[in-house]
């Protein structure tokens, strides 16, 4: 996994995941069906050492794992969030889960992806953020929203949920490299 720096943005702290986070706390999320309701992790039974696995698993790649914490709270460490590298593309692809239920709906999410994603595209030197989701997954469409996110592409019955034919929706945001390899956010290419 790649050396990430620490992100601290409204009493949010996002880091590199630790192996102290990994808690039967948090293998409990991945095994929620309310949690993983949009998720391709419903298919799945988690275990600690399934998690220690993939844990292991993301020290090796070039992505980050990265764990999102409220500072000075009892609810501590709400999700997650992981970050795939196409470093010949100077691209990245996100995903977040917040498993802690008592911080749904208090725009957490919104903000640990906004923070992620703009530390991708001014500092790590991506040029596209990526990320894709069900049609019915109304909440994270609204990050893709919030977070100034295009709709790139909707992909019709890409997915059985709950016994019915559900679309992906894929969105990105770019910024396009101009003179001297500086950059400019939120134009949009045409063709490309």
């Amino acid at each position: 996994m790649r050396e990430f720096n620490p992100i601290t943005t409204g009493g949010l702290y996002i880091s590199s995941f630790r192996s102290e986070l990994m808690t039967d706390r948090y293998v409990g999320w991945l095994n929620d069906p309310q949690v993983v309701r949009f998720s391709e992790q419903r298919h799945r039974h988690h275990s600690m050492e399934s998690c220690g696995a993939y844990f292991a698993q993301m020290q090796y790649c070039d992505g980050f794992f990265l764990a999102i914490e409220i500072e000075g709270s009892e609810l501590g460490h709400i999700g997650n969030i992981s970050v795939a590298i196409d470093r010949p593309n100077l691209s990245a692809d996100l995903s977040i889960m917040i498993g802690e239920k008592r911080a749904w709906g208090r725009g957490y999410g919104s903000q640990a992806w906004t923070a992620v994603m703009q530390y991708l595209l001014q500092d790590a030197g991506m040029r596209r953020v990526t990320a894709g989701t069900m049609e019915v997954n109304h909440s994270m469409i609204k990050i893709f929203e919030r977070s100034e996110m295009q709709i790139d592409c909707v992909r019709s019955r890409h997915y059985l949920w709950e016994g019915k034919e559900i679309a992906l929706v894929m969105a990105s945001r770019s910024i396009v490299e101009v003179h001297d390899n500086h950059y400019h956010q939120n134009q949009i290419i045409i063709g490309s």
